[in-house]
């Protein structure tokens, strides 16, 4: 006896880490979840002037950001936007071209600096939820704990590991020698990176 199966699990890593609340006064919103305990992750203006506030319950893996109006996306973190985007694709999804944002909203293409957080895609479900793709390789501080890297997918790590040894590459032309101890220094920068903490050079 067979069974039809669906498409075989995805490629690419699409994480549910950040759950949009709809708030009718994000800074009322901001001191409740503050004072029940929650960790303040950000707080700030991006460039196309919305708000970004984030926090995370204690020991939870998955945050809240807060927003203003019913029509919020939810996020999913992925360590490379353009594989995820072809991946989605692949299997049936409309997905945005990749863009950025700027002083006058979204711009086509990905942030040219290619920070993390900086280049985003969107598709919606039948229903019209949004949901938001994400890149991120290197955590804002504090977002992480800094004494525990994790990694959810073999795809993941080798991801961390090619970004590890393009900057150690790098550090070798700096110093101009072969470095002996490049597994202590790729450990360095992958935890360091994970953590949002300053890159070893």
């Amino acid at each position: 006896m067979t069974t039809e199966q669906g498409p075989t699990a995805a490629k690419v890593d699409l994480k549910l880490e950040v759950v949009v609340i709809p708030v009718s006064d994000v800074d009322r919103a901001k001191r409740f979840y503050q004072d029940l305990g929650w960790r303040l992750d950000a707080d700030f203006v991006r460039p196309d002037g919305s708000r970004a506030l984030q926090l995370t319950p204690p020991g939870s893996p998955t945050s809240i950001h807060l927003g203003l109006g019913p029509a919020l996306p939810r996020f999913l973190i992925v360590s490379d936007i353009e594989a995820a985007r072809a991946e989605l694709i692949a299997r049936g999804a409309d997905v945005s071209e990749v863009f950025h944002r700027g002083a006058e909203g979204r711009i086509k293409g990905p942030d040219p600096e290619r920070p993390s957080y900086g280049s985003l895609a969107t598709f919606n479900d039948p229903d019209g939820n949004v949901w938001l793709l994400q890149q991120v390789t290197q955590r804002l501080p504090g977002r992480v704990d800094g004494n525990s890297t994790n990694f959810s997918s073999s795809a993941d790590l080798a991801a961390a590991l090619r970004r590890a040894a393009m900057a150690h590459g790098e550090h070798e032309k700096r110093t101009g020698g072969h470095d002996a101890n490049w597994p202590d220094w790729y450990a360095e920068y992958i935890v360091r990176e994970q953590a949002g903490k300053p890159l070893p050079e």
